[in-house]
């Protein structure tokens, strides 16, 4: 039997990936972990922990506002820009100390420095300044290196523009910014800029923002961050930047020209799959981009897996972990697991907030035979009653008509990521539309509206409350 220097090789520190090692190093086994940048990966350092951070900072301006209608007088508040990323970053380098520390305790080997595949046994960590290439052999090797921002490279001026990842170090905070995208992070950031008294502008090439969302969320969302003071410009794209002495000015292909400060494209992320050496190990890749994997998170080459956003299937961090999970049971524990995709609940933190679960009503439509049962209410929520905003909060049920099952809860409003993980437990379940009324709602609140809707409408039949 061949002697490796490790059991379990990781490339990639990020959640999916410690998530894996820590549980085979607590197993007993000898584990390898290399990291390019920092423990924690892009949730941790320059995603969903970070950009939370600057949600919250961003909502304390509405909430000024409203603290005006309940009474309060405020003069005065300021945002200190270059205190917040001090504080910000303070924070994140504990949390990627805790992850190192971690894996430490758990018995793992963190090595710092980019990975490449030499064949499928062999990693080698190339040289940094002062250090000599090293080279470690494993058995089994598990890519979990995330991916990265995409922009369009032929697009005339795109040097100028910036993304998530710069955005979250922006020397100062500018006056003026255009964000190209409409997924998650271009509307996050639209929010938080808005939230922050940036002058905002979202520019999207599709008919609504989030796509593959649920339409009346879609829909619902778009006019509320506008009434957040973020101009939403769909259907365009650029033509091209254009850096001048004053800024920047976007050529958009609907002819019109604006100037900002800043651009930020959010366009989408890819696999981060350069130059791993991936073809020399024989790891295959899909039309995409992506690693190839089957549905134990294997690749098509037989001791190499692979999980997390690099595998292009559900990009989502808790997604990660799971597959970590999965991957460790299946491949150390011999108790074959496969992570179930199903009815997975998500978040957008926009402003306001988005929660979601299970399937949209165009995909119930398709999915349930007898059709479906929607539904559906907006109203102005309680906290919005003395403040004269028009916000309205949006919550909707999709029902399998046939089989009264929840099968997608869409809820757009104050506290709707809170709410949509509760939910989902009821809608990965399969509970049906009568065990939601039988439930008995907490009153005051917004979320007793779920358990309380009685009669279905069509879209265009809204109850407005």
């Amino acid at each position: 039997m061949t002697a490796y220097d490790y059991d379990l090789f990781v490339i990639g520190a990020g959640s999916g990936g410690v998530r894996a090692a820590r549980l085979a190093a607590l197993d007993g086994k000898r584990v390898g972990v290399a990291e390019e940048h920092r423990a924690g990966g892009t949730c941790v350092i320059r995603g969903c922990v970070p950009k939370k951070f600057m949600v919250m900072a961003s909502e304390v301006s509405h909430a000024l506002e409203i603290a005006e209608g309940y009474g309060w007088t405020l003069e005065g508040a300021t945002f200190d820009w270059p205190k917040f990323l001090e504080t910000k970053d303070v924070e994140i380098a504990r949390l990627s100390g805790i992850y190192a520390a971690n894996l430490g305790k758990a018995g793992a080997d963190l090595i710092h420095g980019r990975a490449v595949l030499r064949d499928a046994h062999t990693v080698e960590i190339l040289a940094r300044e002062g250090e000599a290439p090293r080279t470690f052999t494993a058995d089994k090797i598990l890519i979990a290196t995330g991916g990265r921002p995409w922009v369009p490279p032929e697009l005339p001026g795109v040097e100028h523009a910036i993304t998530s990842e710069q955005a979250f170090h922006l020397p100062e905070l500018p006056e003026r910014i255009l964000i190209a995208g409409g997924g998650y992070i271009a509307v996050e950031f639209a929010g938080i800029f808005a939230g922050l008294g940036v002058e905002t502008t979202l520019i999207y090439r599709g008919p609504n923002i989030l796509r593959g969302f649920d339409d009346d969320v879609r829909a619902h969302l778009a006019a509320e961050i506008e009434k957040r003071g973020v101009k939403v410009i769909l259907g365009c794209q650029h033509d091209r930047l254009e850096k001048t002495a004053t800024g920047i000015v976007n050529h958009l292909s609907n002819s019109m020209a604006l100037e900002t400060d800043v651009v930020m494209f959010a366009t989408g992320r890819i696999p981060y799959v350069r130059d791993l050496g991936l073809e020399t190990a024989g790891v295959e890749l899909t039309d995409a981009g992506a690693i190839k994997v089957d549905e134990w998170s294997r690749t098509t080459v037989d001791n190499i897996w692979a999980i997390g956003d690099v595998t292009d299937r559900m990009n989502l961090t808790p997604v990660a972990i799971r597959e970590a999970v999965a991957f460790h049971s299946t491949v150390f524990r011999d108790q074959p697991l496969r992570f179930d995709y199903e009815a997975v609940a998500t978040a957008v933190f926009s402003q306001p907030p988005v929660g979601t679960v299970g399937l949209s009503e165009p995909e119930a439509r398709r999915a349930c035979a007898r059709g479906v049962d929607v539904y559906m209410t907006r109203f102005r929520p309680m906290k919005y009653a003395f403040t004269g905003s028009d916000e309205r909060m949006l919550m909707k049920l999709v029902v399998d008509r046939d089989t009264q099952r929840v099968v997608g809860v869409h809820i757009v409003g104050p506290e709707a990521p809170e709410i949509i993980q509760l939910a989902a437990i009821a809608v990965k379940a399969g509970l049906t539309k009568a065990q939601w009324d039988a439930t008995c709602a907490v009153h005051p609140t917004v979320a007793e509206e779920l358990v309380t809707m009685r009669e279905p409408v069509r879209p265009d039949q809204t109850s407005m409350g």
